[in-house]
């Protein structure tokens, strides 16, 4: 088993087609052809399903291309790390990074770090761990920076504590309930989420049941922070979001704070990565500037 054959499977498996992944390796197709049938000859299975459209991975192939996908992103990690540790500055750096830590950590640790490692390329994708907890495994992301997940990570992840962290009612300007004060005062509102479990209702209920108070009425979900801005600027729904929100200036323009005298409590901010293998230079570099961005107990 050779690494190249690792690279050709895990092409064909993402493009869908020996044309096109050979087309994206700049190989002959007939030379790509043979990999992949020497490597499935090897293993005793196929790996694709041959269709008149392209080629879709069979269950073994699944398993396979996850297992290569580790082994090649640690082989790309092993090479940028010498060449980092050597004065080298390229490379890439893959990080999962949650509404939190894009507003609150990594402005002030962004131009450091490009100043240290100018040509290493960033790849930055907003979101939650569960959505990004298979690219954690699979070795394809450094690290993720953001809630706390409500089950703890497998064993092949390890978690650290950033800070704890609470919540604020967030609506539109000249909301009809930005006088409220009290979490009783909003109950009969409608609500938006972007909740970081995949049982929304039950996160709002909690919330709500601290305080003696019914569930609320969840009119919309959405994965993305984006699209719960433009959801509360363009109508009467409420949000809970980390307080973190308020210091962004897209929130600032269009969305307020109803300042309830409640506390609450938010999910823990933590990184998450794999376990027992180290970050690159460039990757260990950038989530320790963010780890200095930590707000301070009492500042948010």
């Amino acid at each position: 088993m050779k690494l190249n054959q690792l690279r050709d499977i895990v092409a064909v498996a993402e493009r869908g087609s020996l044309r096109a992944a050979a087309r994206h390796l700049a190989v002959a197709q007939p030379a790509l052809t043979r990999s992949v049938r020497d490597l499935e000859r090897e293993l005793g299975a196929p790996l694709f399903e041959r269709r008149a459209r392209g080629m879709s991975l069979t269950a073994m192939g699944v398993a396979f291309v996850r297992r290569a996908n580790a082994v090649l992103s640690e082989v790309r990690r092993a090479r940028e790390e010498v060449e980092q540790l050597h004065g080298g500055t390229r490379g890439e750096v893959v990080a999962g990074l949650s509404m939190v830590a894009l507003i609150a950590l990594l402005p002030k640790a962004l131009s450091l770090f490009r100043a240290r490692y100018p040509n290493v390329q960033l790849h930055l994708i907003e979101g939650w761990y569960p959505t990004l907890e298979n690219a954690l495994k699979d070795g394809s992301m450094d690290f993720y920076v953001g809630p706390e997940p409500v089950q703890a990570p497998p064993s092949d992840l390890v978690q650290e504590l950033l800070f704890e962290n609470v919540r604020i009612v967030l609506a539109r300007k000249g909301h009809p309930l930005n006088h409220a004060r009290s979490l009783r005062q909003l109950i009969d509102a409608e609500w938006a989420t972007t909740s970081v479990t995949f049982k929304a209702e039950e996160e709002f209920s909690e919330l709500f049941s601290r305080f003696d108070l019914p569930a609320p009425k969840l009119a919309l979900r959405s994965q993305s922070a984006l699209t719960l801005m433009t959801s509360l600027a363009a109508s009467d729904l409420l949000a809970m979001v980390p307080i973190q929100w308020i210091q962004s200036p897209w929130v600032g323009d269009q969305l307020a704070r109803i300042p309830i005298r409640e506390t609450l409590r938010a999910p823990s901010i933590v990184t998450i990565r794999r376990a027992g293998l180290p970050l690159t230079p460039a990757a260990e570099y950038l989530l320790d500037l963010m780890r200095r961005n930590v707000p301070r107990p009492g500042r948010r």
